[in-house]
């Protein structure tokens, strides 16, 4: 089996988390970022992480920094981010949005086979503060992202799970509780949505970090400038001495099997990774 085929079949069944790469061992890049440590977290009771909202869980040491990447998977854009993590023998973790997963699986999967851990964001990006979204409503919607990952992966996503806007209600916080999905927020928002340049991406977070010297580190693997921005980016952290946590869980998310059929039903002979329209099927007379 090739090697490609293998890692994602490795994927697949289930074998999401990969040992640490230390940059003394990647291969041809010996001043590689790497992973200075690998931690394991216990998600039983939805514990709370990241600094700008959640003090109670402090496991950062000084120097040390989380690279995490919101609403992939996307076509180049997270091909893009993956090649420069990979380039620094590094490790991040992937909030994803669940359309976006069952919409382009094979990038999801490839995120798996490189070691990352991959946590939710929901099915479709929604805010759960907002009232229509209160109740079951909010609750779908963590759900379904949780399905449509393990829909798109045909394995279990870690139990990690991030708010769009960053937007916490009580009632969603005792939700994940319940279900032992571990909340993460940031120290460190790269404001990567707002910045049309690489470099502005760039300068925005190393700004932040210099400032606060350690933390969880919020980018978007959707941008086109935070792609771009990767390969100088990761290069500055590891000159300015910053250190790579890796995030792993201690177990895998549990779905509920009624959204894991809602998910296998809506989304029924989905392809996945399909040509855009115009390479398909195109006018050939009249307009």
């Amino acid at each position: 089996m090739p090697i490609r085929s293998a890692a994602l079949a490795a994927a697949a069944a289930g074998l999401l988390f990969a040992q640490p790469a230390f940059a003394q061992d990647c291969p041809g890049n010996p001043d590689a970022l790497g992973v200075s440590r690998t931690v394991e977290i216990d998600t039983s009771g939805g514990p709370g992480f990241g600094l700008g909202q959640y003090k109670l869980y402090d496991f950062l040491q000084p120097g040390e920094i989380v690279l995490t990447f919101d609403d992939g998977p996307w076509p180049t854009t997270t091909a893009a981010v993956l090649k420069a993590l990979k380039d620094n023998c590094t490790k991040a973790t992937f909030f994803v949005i669940g359309k976006h997963a069952v919409w382009h699986p094979n990038i999801l999967k490839q995120v798996a086979a490189d070691g990352h851990t991959i946590g939710t964001h929901t099915f479709s990006h929604a805010n759960l503060a907002k009232g229509k979204m209160k109740g079951e409503a909010g609750r779908a919607e963590i759900e379904k992202g949780v399905s449509a990952a393990k829909f798109a992966l045909g394995a279990a996503p870690a139990p990690f799970f991030r708010f769009p806007f960053l937007q916490d209600p009580e009632d969603a916080i005792g939700y994940l509780g319940s279900r032992n999905l571990a909340i993460f927020s940031m120290d460190v928002d790269s404001f990567d949505f707002k910045h049309r340049s690489p470099k502005k991406v760039i300068d925005s977070v190393m700004s932040k970090i210099t400032k606060k010297g350690k933390g969880i580190i919020l980018m978007h693997d959707f941008q086109k400038a935070t792609a771009k921005a990767m390969p100088d980016l990761l290069k500055q952290l590891k000159d300015k001495g910053f250190k790579v946590v890796h995030l792993t869980p201690k177990s895998s998310a549990v779905s509920i099997a009624t959204y894991d059929e809602a998910i296998k039903k809506e989304f029924a002979g989905a392809m996945g990774d399909a040509k855009p329209l115009s390479s398909v099927v195109k006018t050939i007379t009249g307009k």
